[in-house]
């Protein structure tokens, strides 16, 4: 059997209640080969697990801790569970997501409240060792905004096919290219500044290099490209087919298998809006919003030939059949109860 064939564990991101939710930690899921999901449990109890993401090569799990202001780092145990692999570490206000390097040198968390970004080494096991903050966020727009300053608010960190990591700024409209430095951390390379008011939130890069965004005020989509090494701005647009409400938020960007297709949650109105992905990755072109199957969908993952959508408010994820030619959504094929899910990240 192929991999696709089998049946995929699923890690859960997820609230528990000290961050409003009904989770008691990350949760853990089994995916069978016809798109249908079984609870199998929780695999470790932890404050606010909001985002995950796992080790390139190791058995090893990093969740943020969003209230408590932690990450911690975790090893499998049994068929499902977790166990923690030393400390957990400080992060910053309402660290929301966490990134590993593909080489597995570092992992990165993005922190919403305080605008941090964060870089941990790893050892050999997948340990979490020296931690280095990175340099303070300037706020381009600045002079457009008279009184307070606007807060920075870091909220996803993106490991790009060169080696070099993009950050997205919700607060200050922009994204940040960052270069590792062993010993040091992050350091600054260049900034790609949004329209004001947009909200950089989540981004995914495609095969062409282009990277594609999507912005959470403005719910729209945006694609920068490398130009000699330095990302620019050449495409924005929105992110649906049939426009967004006033209540809307988006939330999580990702591409189908094929890169041919992108998919783009929507709060709010509870849409997944399926755009067309252009060959050279210059363009995104929205085709058509589908009904998210539940109420605020957090995230969603493409697994093959399935779609899997997370709804925080509703406590379930909505799995739809997704066609191979045109990439549009099939009816619903199942409703998992499951609790606050926030994220879903494959285990590998």
């Amino acid at each position: 059997m192929t991999s696709s064939e089998q049946h995929q564990l699923i890690w859960t991101g997820t609230y528990t209640p000290d961050g409003g939710g009904r989770a008691e930690g990350i949760g853990a899921i089994s995916s069978a080969p016809d798109g249908t999901l079984t609870w199998l449990g929780t695999a470790v109890k932890a404050s606010s697990p909001s985002f995950v993401a796992v080790h390139p090569t190791l058995p090893v799990v990093y969740g943020v801790g969003e209230q408590a202001q932690t990450v911690q780092a975790y090893r499998r145990a049994g068929e499902f569970g977790l166990e923690a692999l030393g400390d957990a570490e400080n992060a910053g206000e309402a660290a929301c997501h966490v990134a590993v390097d593909p080489l597995a040198r570092f992992i990165t968390v993005a922190c919403w409240g305080d605008g941090q970004v964060l870089l941990y080494e790893l050892d050999h096991d997948g340990g979490m060792t020296g931690r280095f903050p990175a340099a303070p966020s300037v706020d381009p727009h600045g002079s457009m905004s008279p009184g307070a300053p606007r807060q920075s608010r870091a909220h996803a960190s993106l490991m790009l096919s060169d080696g070099r990591v993009m950050t997205s700024d919700l607060g200050h409209d922009t994204l940040r290219v960052w270069r590792y430095a062993p010993g040091a951390g992050l350091i600054a390379d260049h900034e790609v500044a949004l329209p004001f008011g947009s909200g950089p939130r989540h981004l995914v890069q495609h095969a062409s290099g282009s990277v594609f965004v999507v912005s959470e005020y403005s719910v729209e989509v945006f694609v920068v490209r490398p130009e000699a090494g330095t990302f620019e701005l050449i495409s924005r647009g929105t992110a649906t087919s049939g426009g967004s409400g006033p209540d809307d938020s988006a939330a999580e960007i990702c591409l189908s298998q094929d890169g041919n297709h992108a998919y783009v949650g929507i709060r709010g109105s509870n849409l997944i809006s399926v755009l067309h992905a252009s060959p050279d990755g210059t363009a995104l072109s929205p085709i058509k919003d589908f009904p998210s199957g539940g109420d605020w969908p957090r995230h969603h993952l493409v697994r093959g030939q399935w779609l899997h959508v997370a709804h925080e408010r509703s406590d379930d994820i909505a799995t739809f059949g997704l066609d191979p030619a045109s990439g549009l959504l099939g009816p619903l094929v199942q409703t998992l109860r499951t609790p606050s899910p926030t994220a879903l990240v494959l285990a590998g």
